[in-house]
């Protein structure tokens, strides 16, 4: 029975996700080990999803059902995650408490050493998990080694046969991390959930998901770690935090990993740990500030051109990034044509081979690549330099700005990546992301 309890403990599923047999399913409702819901109620003059928390009156539409041969409401919502209706319930697990096996020796194998600043955020982490402190915020500069500061912390919680999630808004992200984490911790059950993982139905100590994916948990975790709060979408989709603190344990430990964090989290003053230092030692790439009037949309700017032929190491990679999808297309052609010798791609969040183009520009296979700002954060490049071209524009806010000069520079055999904004006036985002660095240098002593 604890294999059950391990599976569906703290998650909130439609029949189809439970992956059970008619009979194993009966058996379990029979039980009362699994509790039907009903997932949509009535919430004023509207509805309420219990599942996303939906309660937008144009969110809700009306279907005929095969089943009752009545007309129900539907969450619009949340409908990428399966529909529901009144009578598609979701269950929750009501039978005992799942047990993780507890490792008789430490389930940590990564055998790499902390800088001393990593050591002091990795050394507040394990207090908040010891102390059950509610809240962290790990405020560290774009490769700082943030993954690396988890490590004893998310050792510390299996060994104690917790449940772990590591979150992001970014499927990029959970993606890049998963393979990390599962030679880290070669004997955890780990499981990574995205959109296109084809692994909703796994459930495991570790999980990696994003957070988009915690719509079908409740009260499941006792260490929850967000890794890229401040990322689209999460501040602009409130299911999302609804998700995240739905999916903790009354007596669970939340801790915030960002190199941005924004103004409403800072407002609440969880207590904090800075990181103000790179793990390789040098400071941040400076973003330098190029003015172009009327940057056109079809080709490339003339300051771009002069700054790419006086690069000081032209054996770099290089990011290009574009304020739109349209624009990131229609330069690669153009590109193409001014630098004849070189393999040059465009990848975008619509882009169906986007995972293949960013392993292929990761090994080296890709000499530019023209992106939106679905690169912003969350990927490593050993060695690349990075040109925003319109850096002006609104989809460039100061988090996106920051986070993007963070791709270079960030191998201690390269660490000195050139950044430039190539724009047509200073937005208060550019004065204030070039700022931000400098001041993150002056903090860590440059």
């Amino acid at each position: 029975m604890n294999e059950s309890a391990n599976r569906f403990a703290g998650r909130l599923l439609l029949r189809d996700e439970l992956n059970l047999s008619e009979y194993e399913f009966n058996q379990l409702i029979e039980s009362n080990q699994l509790t039907p819901i009903t997932p949509i109620v009535k919430h004023h003059f509207s509805y309420r999803c219990l599942r996303c928390n939906n309660t937008t009156k144009h969110l809700f539409g009306m279907i005929p059902c095969a089943n009752c041969q009545k007309t129900h409401p539907y969450c619009r919502k949340c409908i990428q995650m399966g529909r529901i209706m009144v009578c598609t319930p979701l269950y929750r697990w009501s039978g005992q408490a799942p047990n993780w096996e507890i490792p008789s020796q430490s389930p940590l194998a990564w055998q790499g050493k902390l800088a001393e600043k990593q050591r002091h955020a990795s050394n507040r982490m394990i207090e908040a998990i010891q102390n059950k402190q509610a809240e962290l915020l790990i405020h560290a500069v774009c490769g700082a080694g943030k993954t690396e500061m988890l490590f004893e912390g998310i050792a510390l919680a299996i060994t104690e046969g917790k449940r772990i999630c590591l979150t992001s808004p970014r499927a990029d992200v959970i993606r890049e991390l998963l393979p990390r984490f599962k030679q880290a911790f070669p004997t955890t059950t780990i499981t990574g959930l995205y959109g296109g993982s084809g692994q909703n139905h796994q459930t495991a100590q570790l999980t990696l998901a994003t957070t988009h994916q915690l719509l079908r948990y409740e009260a499941a975790f006792d260490l929850l770690i967000i890794d890229e709060i401040d990322a689209f979408p999460y501040h602009a989709d409130p299911s999302l935090p609804f998700a995240t603190r739905r999916s903790t344990k009354q007596a669970a430990t939340i801790v915030y990993l960002t190199a941005t964090p924004r103004d409403d989290l800072l407002k609440r003053k969880p207590p904090t740990v800075f990181v103000p230092v790179r793990y390789h030692g040098h400071p941040l790439p400076v973003p330098k500030s190029m003015i172009q009037y009327k940057i056109p949309k079809t080709e490339l700017p003339h300051r771009f051109w002069r700054w790419y032929h006086n690069r000081q190491n032209k054996s770099r990679q290089l990011l290009i990034f574009t304020p739109t999808i349209n624009q990131a297309e229609q330069l690669r052609p153009l590109v193409i044509k001014k630098l004849p010798d070189k393999i040059i791609a465009s990848v975008h969040a619509e882009d169906p081979d986007r995972i293949d183009k960013v392993q292929q520009f990761r090994n080296k296979q890709i000499d530019i690549l023209l992106t939106t700002t679905i690169l912003e954060r969350g990927v490593t490049f050993p060695s690349v330099d990075v040109a925003v071209i319109d850096a002006g524009h609104d989809v460039f806010d100061e988090a996106a700005l920051v986070q993007i000069a963070g791709r270079a520079g960030r191998s201690p055999d390269d660490p000195t990546g050139e950044v430039v904004f190539i724009h047509d006036g200073y937005t208060r985002a550019i004065k204030a992301s070039i700022l931000a660095i400098k001041q993150m240098n002056q903090r860590a002593g440059f």
